[in-house]
């Protein structure tokens, strides 16, 4: 497990610490497990700490999302959820933070992607 206070990278995420919340996002209703980066074969990147909440922007961008360690909680572990070749557990930090959680691009001759792991 990596312990994280700033700023990390599990594969192609990156969660990154803010001062606030942008003012144009939408708390996500919670069904369970806070899936943070969806994959095309299933390995999702997830939170099952009900203390977290989720955000996103009101004009949804599937690249970026908000996380916020919320009541009691002094930290959250994202994990992700593939059973050969994971990626290690991340370990956010601080009671009350607040986290940009961004999928990863790269270039390609065809233009921008977003990066797959």
């Amino acid at each position: 497990m990596q312990t994280v206070t700033t700023l990390a990278a599990q594969g192609d995420v990156l969660f990154r610490r803010i001062d606030s919340l942008p003012a144009d996002v939408v708390e996500q209703r919670r069904k369970g497990r806070l899936v943070v980066a969806h994959s095309e074969t299933g390995h999702h990147h997830a939170v099952d700490d009900p203390a977290v909440k989720l955000f996103e922007k009101a004009t949804r961008d599937p690249m970026v999302c908000y996380l916020q360690i919320a009541g009691e909680a002094v930290h959250c572990d994202v994990v992700h959820h593939r059973p050969h070749d994971t990626h290690e557990t991340l370990r956010l930090l601080g009671a009350g933070t607040t986290w940009e959680v961004r999928r990863q691009r790269e270039y390609t001759p065809q233009g921008w992607r977003r990066v797959e792991d």
